[in-house]
């Protein structure tokens, strides 16, 4: 049986090979994640621990603070001389590190990374454990004089001699490159530019006696540990952290794990989908294999084999193909991984490929989701394969199953579809948001099934209305492709099915964005009222500075602030509130339309009051006039009174972001260092916007971090961040055509060698070349079109109850891309072409008489 196993294997391996290809596929995204992430990691854990020194004190933070606000943590740097003195203390530093501050070059362009890394300034001392070492000009002296990274000189065209202007929190300074500093480890990406300790905590800080941290190093003979208690007990360990070089390595990389696990889930959901396809490829694959080997597997069983060795010969089968196909793949997945790597080098992360590592856990993985694919797609076909009878040695038809009775495939579809649409249902008839999305994953999923298991059923019926016309238009021809895709409605509904996977990802997609899209427009006509709203791109904070240049340009009328910062809220009914409270400047009512419940903007902006979203404020039992205890950044605390109830929905141009908002001059008394998330400008009596626009941007053009953005602008980087999801989605669309197509190609093939006899006779009676091509070609479409039918019907309905789930958010619109999904039912028609392409020419390539005495 293992001779005849691997005889079988090797016979079909030109028929194996595309469902290898599906293996390959799903294989190469799980180790390309693996070996990305495991080098991406320990490259970063390498950097991170030399350069950490042996202990690190620094103030207790809340990180969403620094983003949300702009304000930087200090401590004393008075704090150094005490930590000097401990005994085991070699060295102690008083460190100034400030992240995402601006510096720009003499004609106005940044100088910082264009990849979302930050832009880093910080104090210049030569340590053993420095990320960089000067390596020409000499170390900056006094308040106009700086180093620069080599690397961010070299890719802005940056000299020693140059001149440039750092924007940092308390105000812009310019400085003049002194020398440059090259790094000693990886380069994560950022800009760095140093400055002299002596002025380093006045100019980014705005005190001479804040710093950031203080560094210490540990004297010989004293570890880590002992050091970190020892400093503890001198200073306290309440008001500061304490990390040692191995604590603060671990924290910095578990900063740096949000990113790479973003990447990693991006790749394991391509991986998925890749799986998911694959299998529906893998089955129909065996299933035909199967179907045209009856009378080999009879004359097996005639010859004394039984059904556990047959069904162990074809699993066998699957295994090898899943072995060729999962060795392929985690070569391909080290290749995808080294391609990641050269493209955030390219980028300005400086990665070595020579570094990559291959941990034992990625070849594991690799093997075991292909292994596993393959045994789980094959074991139905192999288990009908078992099935197959003695008799069936003497049969002369080879296919097998074709009439068989769908009766189970209708009742299991049946009531799966029942459960799945009672959950879709109940979707839509949530009024919480949390209880809707879990049922809205179980209908997708249950309706998923339902869809591939009764997609059989559903053959006849839809084909014959997708290949009505085929008739008229192609002649017998046409009559006789429908009636080839009728033939085996099992055969065709999993052909399809792998592409209604991907198409009704997409349509569900597509319909949730254009809707979350005509939302957010409706929100912004309705609630922004400002002629200009100016922004950083990434939405990160910059100076007061940017609002004192609007306020000063010619044409400039109202101009109001805005401000953000996270905050705890203790609520009447005892529940404690993280969430983010919006500071806005006066004369809101210019530049907003607010709709308010109880009071007004003068109410809510008041000195010592804040504003609250009703439906915020009702759930957690709050009332106009209660005090609320409020927890700012910090540790600073206030009660503040409750001075107005807003109407407005949590989201559009204006909002109240996590349903507080206060005046600006409160929020600055409790959060003193912040810096600006957004200005709202109107245009000034007598100026047109036209007029105004042009005069912002010169005024604004030393800032390039913020972008003067009007209505039109502000919908389209709403659609642009909607996009960026709808963008990943697409992508998986395009990995599922390509197994799709795989799939169609490999089932006209096989369908194209059941069928020789057939074919060598239709070409006897007349049947021309260029007809039988046709006759392939129009089969191969039908079938396509039929899989973006239900694929596209079924993601319509996943869509709408994407949307109902939207709603109980504020983002009632409904809207449906009938262009996109027009576009893509054509699309699957064309994909229907190409993947006949190569069955078509072979078999008009046959020649007539072997093909008519084939058995």
């Amino acid at each position: 049986m293992l001779k005849a196993t691997l005889r079988s294997f090797l016979a079909h391996k030109g028929r194996l090979a595309l469902s290898a290809v599906a293996v390959l596929l799903s294989v190469a995204f799980v180790a390309g994640s693996l070996v990305f992430s495991d080098t991406v990691g320990r490259t970063f854990d390498r950097l991170f621990a030399s350069t950490a020194a042996d202990v690190t004190v620094s103030p207790k933070e809340d990180p969403r603070a620094a983003r949300a606000t702009g304000a930087v943590q200090t401590l004393p740097a008075a704090l150094r001389d005490r930590v000097a003195v401990v005994p085991g203390v070699a060295r102690a530093y008083a460190d100034v590190s400030v992240q995402n501050v601006v510096v720009v070059d003499g004609h106005d362009r940044s100088v910082g990374p264009t990849t979302g890394a930050p832009t880093i300034a910080a104090s210049w001392y030569a340590t053993r454990r420095g990320p960089v070492e000067l390596t020409s000009g000499h170390a900056p002296h006094g308040a106009g004089e700086a180093l620069l990274d080599a690397d961010t000189a070299g890719r802005k065209h940056v000299r020693i001699g140059d001149t440039l202007t750092v924007q940092a929190q308390p105000g812009t300074f310019d400085v003049r490159v002194v020398g440059i500093a090259t790094f000693t480890t990886t380069n994560p990406g950022a800009a760095r530019i140093f400055l002299d300790p002596a002025v380093a905590g006045r100019q980014l800080l705005g005190s001479a006696a804040r710093a950031t941290s203080v560094s210490v190093d540990a004297a010989r003979g004293v570890t880590d540990a002992q050091l970190q208690r020892r400093v503890g007990a001198a200073i306290g360990t309440g008001t500061y952290d304490l990390r040692t070089a191995d604590e603060q390595a671990k924290s910095a990389s578990a900063g740096l794990g949000t990113f790479l696990d973003v990447i990693k889930y991006v790749m394991l959901g391509f991986a998925g989908v890749a799986v998911l396809v694959g299998v529906f490829l893998i089955v129909n694959t065996f299933s035909m294999l199967i179907a045209q080997r009856t009378r080999e597997l009879g004359l097996l069983r005639a010859l004394g084999a039984d059904r556990r060795q047959v069904r162990r010969s074809v699993l066998t089968e699957a295994l090898l193909l899943g072995l060729v196909g999962s060795t392929l793949g985690l070569a391909a997945g080290i290749g995808l991984a080294l391609g990641l790597i050269r493209l955030m080098s390219a980028f300005g992360t400086n990665l070595r490929a020579a570094e990559t590592v291959i941990g034992w856990g990625t070849p594991v993985a690799a093997y075991a989701v292909g292994l596993g694919v393959t045994f789980v797609a094959a074991y139905l076909p192999a288990r009908r394969a078992a099935a197959v009878s003695p008799m069936a040695a003497l049969a002369d038809a080879e296919v097998a199953g074709v009439g068989r009775p769908l009766r189970a495939r209708a009742i299991t579809g049946a009531v799966v579809g029942a459960a799945g649409a009672a959950a879709l249902a109940g979707c839509t008839a949530a009024t919480r948001t949390a209880q809707a999305a879990s049922l809205l994953g179980l209908g997708v999923v249950l309706s998923l099934i339902a869809t591939v298991v009764a997609g059989p059923l559903l053959v006849r019926p839809v084909i014959r209305v997708l290949g009505a016309a085929f008739p008229l238009v192609f002649g017998p021809v046409g009559r006789m492709s429908r009636r080839n895709a009728l033939r085996n409605p099992r055969r065709t509904g999993a052909t399809a099915a792998a592409l209604m996977v991907g198409l009704a990802l997409v349509g569900g997609m597509s319909v949730a964005s254009a809707s979350l899209s005509a939302s957010f427009d409706q929100r912004i006509d309705r609630t922004l009222g400002a002629d200009f709203i100016v922004q950083s791109a990434g939405f990160t904070p910059f100076t007061k500075e940017v609002a004192d240049r609007v306020a000063g340009t010619p044409g400039a009328g109202v101009v109001v602030r805005q401000r953000l910062s996270p905050v705890a809220v203790r609520m009447p009914d005892g529940t404690r509130v993280r969430t983010t409270a919006t500071g806005y400047g006066p004369r809101l009512d210019d530049v907003a339309h607010l709709t308010y419940a109880r009071g007004g903007s003068a109410q809510a902006l008041a000195d010592g009051r804040l504003g609250m979203d009703a439906g915020f404020a009702r759930d957690h039992g709050v009332r106009t006039g209660g005090v609320i205890p409020v927890e700012f950044p910090g540790g600073r605390r206030a009660e503040l009174t409750v001075g107005a109830l807003t109407e407005q929905e949590p989201a559009g141009g204006f909002g109240t972001q996590g349903g507080v908002f206060l005046g600006l001059r409160t929020l600055e008394r409790y959060v003193p260092h912040g810096q600006d998330s957004a200005v709202y400008v109107n245009t000034a009596p007598g100026t047109t916007a036209a007029e105004l626009r042009p005069r912002l941007e010169r005024a604004l053009k030393p800032f390039p971090q913020v972008q003067v953005r009007d209505q039109s602008d502000y919908k389209n980087l709403v659609h642009d961040q909607i996009a960026v999801l709808l963008y990943l989605v697409y992508a998986l669309l395009g990995l599922a055509i390509v197994i799709a197509v795989l799939g169609v190609v490999n089932t006209l093939a096989l369908s194209v060698v059941e069928r020789t006899r057939e074919i060598g006779l239709l070409r006897a009676i007349g049947l021309g070349r260029r007809q039988l091509r046709r006759m392939i070609r129009l089969e191969s479409v039908v079938i396509a079109v039929f899989g973006a039918v239900l694929g596209l019907g079924l993601g319509l309905v996943w869509g709408v109850c994407m949307q109902q789930v939207l709603a109980l958010r504020g983002l009632t619109a409904l809207a449906i891309p009938w262009g996109t999904l027009v576009t893509v039912v054509i699309g699957s028609a064309v994909v229907g072409v190409v993947a006949a392409l190569l069955p078509a020419l072979r078999a008009s390539r046959m020649n007539v008489l072997a093909a008519i005495a084939h058995e």
